[in-house]
Parts: C-alpha cells; sequence; structure tokens
C-alpha cells in the first residue's frame, strides 16, 4: 500500500484545511490551458526536455545535433523549448542521430527533476496565470538558479490555488450539486458497476442472505487487508480515518452523532475499493460522496436478497420504506435512499427523494419521476424553501410526528402520493425524510388509502409565502424578525483535499497511533 492518507468527514464550516503544495513536488491545476497538453496528446515540452537532457549527456552542441538531422541549430533550440510539434520523421532522426529508440524520446516523464520544474514553470508563463496579472516574463534556461526556479514553481502554485478556492464559492457548490443530480437522474439513480462491487465484496467474505452484520463489515474490512482500531482522539473533523500505509482503519469509540455505526467504516472501505484520490474540486468531492454512500449502502442492503423481498411487495401492493427498514436493520434514510436505487431500474416505479429541515428547507432530494422541486436560478434546490403544503412540511405540524404519515399532493406537475416521516439529529436539529411517486404509482404502496390530500401552487406565492390578508393587515408594519441565518450561509465553502478536514489535525493523529518500530 502506498503512504497516502484519506479522510472521510462531515464538511464543517470553518474547520478547512488549506492544502500546501509541497516546493519538491511542483502540481498543475489538472485542467487543460494554453500550455497544458490534452489528455493523450504530445507533450513538446516534456519532449523538449527529453532531447536536450540527451544530447549534452552525449556533448553534443545544437550545431553538433543539427548537423545530423539536418536541421538549423536554431531550429533544434525551438525543438528543445517546446516552440514546435515535431513530425514523427523528424523525431525518428533525433532518436538516431541520439542513438536512442524513438520510445526513448517519446517518455512522459521529465528526465530529471530540474527538467520537471523547468517545465512546470514554462507552462505557469505561457499560461493565462502570468499574464492576467501582469506578471513579467522569465526565461526559463540553465542560467535561472536552482533555488529561484523551486520558489516561482511554489509560488506559481499556491497563487493558482488560492484563485481556484477563492473561485468555490456557495455558486460553484449548488451548480455541482445540480449536475450531479443530473446524472443521477439520467440513470435512474441506479450504478451498475457498484451493484457489481458490492456483490464482490460479499461474495468474497460468503455473505448469503440477512442483515450484515458487524462481524461481516469486519470480515470485508479484512478482506480488503485492513484491520479496525477504535480510540477515542479521533480528529474532531472526520468519522473516520485510513491508514493506508500500515493497512489501519480509526473509529471513535461510540459517536451520538452518527445513526448507524456501520456506515462510516463502509463508506471509508468503499473509498478505497473505488480508487478515489485527492478531489480536485467541489464537484469531485460530491461524486466520490455519492460513489462512497452508495456502496456502503449496496453492502447494507445487497441488491441480490433485496430484489425478491421487494418485487414480492410490489406483487401484493404492500411497498414500504419502514418494512425494508425493519427487514435489513438499517437506518430509515438508508433504506429511502437504497429504495430510490432499485424503484426504477427493477420495479418500474418512478420516485422522488427530499429531506427536509424543520425550518422549511430542502436539504437533499432526488427525483425521475416529474416531481418539481422548488429552485434557484441556477437550477439549485439545496437552501430552497419547501411547499407547507407537501407532506414532508406538514408532518412537522402534526402531534404525531414519527409514525408514517401519508399524503397525496397536487401539484402543476401532477398529483403525488408521498410517505414522510421524521428523524432527529442532535447536532442539526429534526428532519423529515419523504418518499414518492406519482399518483399512478401510488396503488403499489402501504398507505395508499389515505383520505390526506392538499393542493400546492408553489411557487406561486399565493400558496403559502404570502401571509393571508386578514393576518397581514394586523401585523404589517408591526413585526421586526431578527432573523438566525445558518452559519454555512455566510461563510465560504470548505475547501482543501477533503473539504472540512484539519489535515494537520489529522497527520498528528496518525503520528500518535502508527505502529513504532523496535
Amino acid at each position: 500500500m502506498g503512504g497516502r492518507i484519506r479522510a472521510v468527514s462531515t464538511p464543517r464550516p470553518g474547520t478547512a484545511a488549506r492544502k500546501k503544495v509541497p516546493v519538491s513536488t511542483p502540481k498543475t491545476s489538472g485542467k487543460p490551458t494554453a500550455s497544458t497538453p490534452e489528455p493523450g496528446a504530445l507533450d513538446t515540452l516534456v519532449l523538449g526536455r527529453r532531447i536536450r537532457h540527451l544530447r549534452t549527456a552525449r556533448g553534443m552542441t545544437l550545431d553538433d545535433l543539427g548537423r545530423k538531422i539536418s536541421r538549423a541549430a536554431s531550429q533544434v533550440s525551438m525543438l528543445e523549448n517546446g516552440h514546435r510539434e515535431p513530425k514523427l520523421s523528424l523525431l525518428a532522426s533525433v532518436a538516431e542521430a541520439l542513438d536512442v529508440p524513438l520510445t526513448e524520446l517519446l517518455r512522459t516523464d521529465p528526465p530529471t527533476r530540474r527538467a520537471a520544474l523547468e517545465v512546470e514553470l514554462e507552462r505557469a508563463v505561457r499560461g493565462p496565470l502570468f499574464g492576467s496579472l501582469g506578471i513579467p516574463q522569465v526565461k526559463v534556461g540553465k542560467s535561472l538558479p536552482a533555488d529561484a526556479l523551486e520558489a516561482l514553481v511554489s509560488l506559481s502554485a499556491n497563487v493558482q490555488r488560492l484563485l481556484t478556492e477563492n473561485a468555490a464559492t456557495p455558486e460553484e457548490a449548488r451548480r455541482a450539486n445540480t449536475e450531479l443530480r443530473a446524472q443521477m437522474r439520467s440513470r435512474d439513480n441506479y450504478f451498475t458497476d457498484l451493484e457489481a462491487q458490492a456483490r464482490c465484496l460479499l461474495d468474497a467474505i460468503n455473505y448469503t442472505a440477512g442483515p450484515l452484520g458487524q462481524r461481516a463489515c469486519a470480515d470485508i474490512a479484512a478482506h480488503l487487508g485492513f484491520r479496525l482500531h477504535y480510540v477515542r482522539d479521533l480528529p474532531h473533523s472526520t468519522r473516520t480515518v485510513t491508514d493506508l500505509k500500515n493497512g489501519r482503519i480509526y473509529l471513535p469509540q461510540g459517536n451520538p452523532n452518527v445513526v448507524d455505526s456501520r456506515s462510516p467504516l463502509l463508506q471509508a472501505l468503499a473509498s478505497h475499493v473505488l480508487g478515489h484520490v485527492e478531489p480536485k474540486d467541489y464537484a469531485d468531492f460530491l461524486r466520490q460522496r455519492v460513489e462512497a454512500n452508495y456502496l456502503a449502502a449496496a453492502l447494507m442492503l445487497p441488491e441480490h436478497t433485496v430484489l425478491p423481498v421487494l418485487a414480492d411487495a410490489k406483487a401484493e401492493r404492500r411497498l414500504s420504506v419502514e418494512d425494508l427498514r425493519d427487514a435489513t436493520s438499517v437506518p430509515y434514510e438508508t433504506a429511502a435512499h437504497r429504495f430510490t436505487n432499485l424503484a426504477t431500474k427493477h420495479l418500474d416505479i418512478p420516485v422522488h427523494f427530499m429531506k427536509v429541515h424543520e425550518g422549511g428547507t430542502l436539504h437533499k432530494a432526488y427525483e425521475n419521476d416529474g416531481i418539481r422541486f422548488p429552485q434557484d436560478p441556477l437550477g439549485a434546490v439545496e437552501g430552497q424553501p419547501v411547499c407547507r403544503q407537501w407532506a414532508a412540511r406538514v408532518i412537522f405540524g402534526l402531534d404525531d410526528r414519527f409514525s408514517p404519515f401519508y399524503q397525496y399532493t397536487d401539484t402543476d406537475a401532477g398529483t403525488y402520493w408521498c410517505t414522510s416521516r421524521v428523524q432527529i439529529s442532535s447536532s442539526q436539529g429534526a428532519f423529515s425524510l419523504a418518499v414518492g411517486a406519482p399518483f399512478a404509482h401510488a396503488r403499489w404502496f402501504r398507505g395508499r388509502e389515505t383520505k390526506e390530500r392538499r393542493g400546492s401552487r408553489c411557487p406561486d406565492s399565493t400558496c403559502c409565502r404570502r401571509p393571508p390578508a386578514d393576518l397581514a393587515a394586523r401585523w404589517d408594519s408591526y413585526a421586526w424578525p431578527s432573523a438566525r441565518p445558518h452559519s454555512s450561509l455566510l461563510a465560504a465553502l470548505p475547501v482543501g483535499v477533503f473539504p472540512g478536514v484539519d489535515t494537520t489535525e489529522v497527520y498528528q493523529f496518525l503520528d500518535r497511533h502508527a505502529p513504532r518500530e523496535d
């Protein structure tokens, strides 16, 4: 195993680690620029450095090499400086003149550490960053001292990092969430490759049926080469910490904020199985989180054991998230998410899911059944107010908020049946979890007989956002509420390698717990 660190966390504003770019390892942003070749394209900068390295190693001058390939020394210089993309025939001549195979010239790694730094700085100089900041051109040659080269590369990388972090605004997060939700909708929230991964892991531990217990989770970890260590001092910004160097996964000794202790472990294992690396941006972070959560749920509710249960329930018209939860011994939210994975693919039922805060705002959502969630101009739904007439809001006004609540809701997009229940979070308050389907598909579910029915005209403000006229007449101009905004609305998005994770704290933790050599 390598020496990387992976931390799975719940982002917390204000605790984000700032990633320092090591001077010894120059890094680019990963996005093609005017000087960064597209994947698969010839990298003329690296090619040029390889030619120069081989030429000087043989004691040849530019004139010497030029005579051997029938080119002027100035043309050889342009080739070595990456200013031209040569034809294959010319490269073959250069390789012959340098007495190396052509494949040696076409290798993608710079020949030396200094050459790697020169390539990195050359890309920065030619890219848009230097020009946009008005920085004078720097001649990248052998006369540039090594320490100055190191400093310029590090400075360029850190300026690029700061600009990227400043761009990580709430707007970027909303766009990333919107794009991810569209991708999930396009595949009916079903990921064939992740289902196959789950099946392979379960087969490896000889799982057959029934709830996946703690022992089975530990067996999966062992199969993947990990030992579990429960500690009291897990970094506060993490749920688990994986030590890939020593094959250890650290978990807390009891966590009142975790509904199911299996989930963090399985999510950590899922990230390892899926080969997740440092997320390059917020969209990549979200994608990795969805994949890890999906694979963890697919392990706790395996497709091949859950499908017969769901198929029988549909045939008997008694589909129920509560029943799925009870049959698999998982939290209600996990069962609800897993139902959306399988409902459309295997049961031909389009569905929607909502998690709504007691304050009335949408926390997360998924749909492929045509329901229209409230959204902002960017198409994002997170943080948007949910209609008071929807079941996910109505349930907060009931005396019994913890029993399943069923309701039909007439909207401008059609009539939807929905089941909702409340879940308490010790740190964030109460949330309602709602799963629903179009009216035509309600016949497959328990609770379809409900008489509860409401109409919603949102986003028309006369539906529920504007107070009744008589109420407004009594209190208009006499009320001045002091808003209690969520801190996340005021803070910039957590940034760093793993949003919300204090990397220094994680490294110190691993240092304390790493096995000591005698």
